[in-house]
């Protein structure tokens, strides 16, 4: 192993019959969930017993939305779950997060030590603890064990570096910000961000939004701040991108990190590792009808829209997303939670639903990654969530993003003004400016240029993917070899 990691334990007599066991610790959110899966499908292909773990919260949506099968242990292929924290809640929904961030933060070490150590000692010894980067309780255990054990970061590496930065945040005084004012987009832009090495041309708009508060004990901005300052101490970290897409910032993280840094994306692109039932905390009930309904469409002629899993829309955003959306004429493959309206919505309004079913579909949840590679799918309205960046990248699909939360905003600056793969829409959403993107990336000059530049990404992606790329490479000789 690399720095930090204590010598390794005595070998139990069945371990090497069963071969190395993996424990795989995911952030307990959707978005982290599915690349961490994609990692665990990948150990468990080469020979590894792999414990997947979730919150007991989490294994109860999971149940609820997909059925036992969803969880069913193998004798190669396990799940366990340790409490996070919270009081019951409703299990169709999320979690309140900065309340979920907090109570792991503060609470998890000691239940997840408990359960790691029994997994131990169940048999086969775990050799290795893949824990997610934002939850650092599961590096702590592992050391505290003996472990080897390596970070996971399921965002960005832009996102990653920005936030190894908040520290200067605050002591440059910027965070808090002084008052109301400052949240416009008038002030952000006017302050600039020069001295985060690799984020170049950066203002404090582009910097993840969790730093847009006047509180300096927000939940949220504190909660990332103290969790990433771990990779400080990880032993390597690997990071679900890939080299050409952001050389500059893994660059300026390995000079400023003393472990190794392992580009090994898009885990989306790993075809043979996409796990057959993917654990889904959101209930699925399309039954494949999306996919049916995008097979009658002709190439690059639907706009498919998705914010995500956790941002929430306002009943007006929605309305003029939706007549936006209808006024551009295009095919709308749309996926609508039964959560994503904040206060919630019974039924469409009046004068939307006559068009449901004519040239807009709606689904309360969709196989994402297989609707981005379908050929009828020509562009993404897109939350900028990283797993949706990248499924989009691997599609070679154009993204009109409206950024919500954390590093999406960062991620969105790179899709539009770095690579220049897509439009933004503004965060006060207008009907006309929601046509007028969308037509102009699905029939305009533009568009056609973006297109140029996502299939040049796409190329590259998948080369990185493929035997002998550079994420193929520390897949299968760094991560396997620890």
């Amino acid at each position: 192993m690399e720095k930090n990691s204590k010598q390794k334990r005595g070998v139990k007599g069945e371990e090497e019959e069963k071969g190395p066991h993996a424990v795989c610790l995911p952030m307990a959110a959707q978005g982290h969930l599915n690349p961490m899966m994609v990692l665990a499908t990948f150990l468990h292909s080469h020979g590894y017993v792999v414990t997947f773990i979730h919150t007991h919260f989490d294994r109860s949506r999971i149940l609820h939305s997909s059925g036992s099968e969803a969880l069913r242990d193998t004798e190669t292929f396990r799940y366990a779950s340790f409490p996070d924290g919270l009081p019951p809640s409703d299990i169709t929904g999320n979690r309140h997060i900065p309340n979920l961030c907090k109570s792991l933060h503060t609470t998890a070490f000691e239940p997840f030590l408990e359960l790691l150590r029994r997994i131990d000692d169940e048999g086969p010894r775990v050799s290795l603890v893949l824990w997610d980067g934002i939850n650092s309780f599961g590096g702590q255990a592992a050391e505290e064990l003996g472990i080897p054990n390596v970070m996971v970061w399921t965002a960005s590496a832009s996102g990653l570096l920005s936030y190894l930065y908040f520290p200067d945040f605050v002591s440059r005084g910027i965070f808090p910000l002084k008052d109301e004012a400052c949240l416009s987009n008038e002030y952000l832009k006017s302050i600039k961000v020069d001295w985060i090495p690799g984020m170049e041309g950066i203002t404090l708009k582009e910097v993840p939004g969790l730093i847009r508060t006047t509180d300096s004990n927000d939940i949220m901005f504190n909660f990332v701040k103290d969790e990433v300052m771990n990779a400080h101490k990880a032993n390597s970290i690997f990071i679900n991108t890939f080299e050409d897409l952001e050389l500059q910032a893994l660059s300026s993280m390995a000079s400023i990190l003393p472990c190794p840094i392992y580009p090994i994306g898009p885990l989306s692109l790993l075809h043979d590792c996409q796990p057959p039932s993917p654990p889904n905390l959101f209930k699925d009930n399309s039954n494949n009808n999306c996919m049916q309904w995008l097979k009658q469409r002709e190439a690059n002629s639907v706009v498919y829209v998705n914010f995500g899993s956790i941002i929430n829309l306002t009943l007006e955003t929605f309305r003029e997303f939706a007549w936006g959306l209808v006024e551009s004429e295009k095919y709308v493959l749309w996926v609508i939670r039964k959560d994503l309206i904040a206060g919630g919505m019974e039924e469409w309004p009046e004068e939307l639903k006559k068009v449901v079913g004519e040239k807009l579909f709606v689904a309360e949840w969709c196989p994402q990654r297989e609707v981005l590679l379908s050929e009828s799918v020509g562009m993404f309205v897109t939350h900028c969530g990283w797993n949706s960046v990248l499924e989009g990248i691997g599609g070679g699909v154009t993204m009109a993003c409206w950024p919500a939360f954390a590093e999406q905003v960062t991620n969105c600056y790179y899709v539009c003004e770095k690579w220049r793969v897509g439009m933004e829409i503004g965060e006060e959403v207008k009907r006309e400016e929601v046509r007028k993107v969308v037509v102009e990336m699905m029939e305009g000059e533009e568009g056609k240029e973006m297109r140029k530049r996502v299939v040049e990404l796409k190329e590259k992606a998948c080369k990185a993917v493929e035997d002998g790329g550079s994420s193929w490479l520390n897949l299968n000789y760094k991560l396997l070899l620890l």
